[in-house]
């Protein structure tokens, strides 16, 4: 009896330590799942917080699609009235290129006519000229003839009747013959300077200083006149027509030379300086020099800055520079100062510019 009671109390304390095994098990257990359901507790309130930070970006972005949506009929009513503007402008176009279409064909008629007169002009101009052309070697041959008979009358006068005339008559032939001859010079000036507009030029590279050294070279000075030293720099070569340039230096030079007449121990000085593609010419006399308040008459036909009894001349050799000049799209001035001599310049297009 007392065997079975104590085996009883063995089973039942086995079967107490098991269940107190196993309370400590659930206790552990529901410790474990008191953290795993206060885990589930922050995640939730975490989840809660992203929920309401979702919603408010929802918000917001739900507030930017309004106002999107807002600014898009804005712009849909813009677009819609520069379609009607664009539409409106396509007529005016229309309607532009219509009268632009009539005002070419205008033009055109226009253009058409003024071909024709400008042929027709241009074809009495040539007729004009070449009678022109005829009529200045005729007016030459006819007074060129006179002037040597008076010129060649006069100086039988003078050689064969000398003994006849007194001292105011002879005096009075001299001027005849002076006067004739001078009148055939400006015949030739005259003639010179009316065939320039004429003359088809002829462009070619210039050596500048060969040709002013032959200028030079071929004046011609009567005995005891005054002679000025040339001082001749080197001239860079230009594009032009070289027999009317060669007549360009041969009047500036002649003119610095008759000039500079007055004056000993004078000189003449003869350069250039570039600038860019442009040749500018200069010849300097230190001679009479002119007042240049009358520069305005200085290049134009019979103009004279000095009287005929102080220097010969017939006022055109200057105009004839200008005009040659002109004819080569260059430009000529001077600059002067009255009893200290002149500078005359003049531009033409320079030979490296090919």
């Amino acid at each position: 009896m007392k065997n079975n009671d104590a085996n009883e109390l063995i089973i039942a304390n086995k079967e107490i330590a098991f269940q107190q095994q196993e309370k400590e098990n659930r206790a552990a257990e529901l410790i474990i799942a008191n953290k795993e359901l206060l885990f589930q507790y922050e995640e939730k309130e975490r989840r809660a917080a992203e929920l309401i930070i979702a919603n408010e970006e929802l918000l917001f972005q739900n507030e930017e699609k309004e106002r999107r949506a807002a600014e898009l009929i804005i712009a849909n009513k813009e677009l819609a009235y520069q379609n009607e503007e664009k539409e409106k402008r396509a007529e005016e176009l229309i309607v532009a290129n219509r009268e632009l279409k009539k005002a070419e064909d205008d033009i055109r008629k226009l253009n058409d006519k003024l071909e024709q007169k400008v042929t027709e002009r241009t074809a009495q101009l040539e007729s004009v000229n070449k009678e022109l052309e005829s009529f200045s070697y005729s007016v030459s041959h006819d007074l060129r003839a006179p002037i040597r008979a008076i010129n060649g009358y006069t100086r039988i006068l003078v050689e064969d009747y000398a003994d006849k005339f007194d001292v105011e008559g002879t005096k009075v032939l001299q001027s005849i013959i002076h006067n004739s001859k001078k009148m055939g010079e400006l015949i030739d000036d005259l003639l010179a300077f009316s065939k320039l507009g004429r003359k088809e030029v002829t462009v070619s590279e210039i050596n500048m200083t060969n040709l002013v050294e032959t200028v030079q070279q071929d004046l011609i000075f009567e005995e005891g006149e005054n002679v000025p030293d040339f001082e001749i720099n080197q001239l860079p070569n230009a594009e032009g027509d070289k027999s009317l340039i060669k007549q360009v230096w041969i009047n500036l030079i002649s003119n610095a030379v008759k000039y500079s007449r007055k004056k000993v121990g004078t000189k003449i000085e003869i350069g250039a300086y570039q600038n860019g593609n442009i040749v500018t010419y200069y010849i300097k006399d230190f001679g009479a020099g002119f007042d240049m308040k009358y520069y305005d008459k200085l290049f134009g036909v019979f103009q004279r800055l000095h009287s005929q009894e102080e220097f010969e001349g017939t006022g055109i050799g200057l105009a004839i520079v200008h005009k040659i000049v002109q004819r080569h799209s260059g430009t000529v001035w001077a600059e002067s100062q009255l009893g200290e001599g002149s500078c005359f310049y003049f531009s033409l297009l320079s030979a490296t510019n090919k």
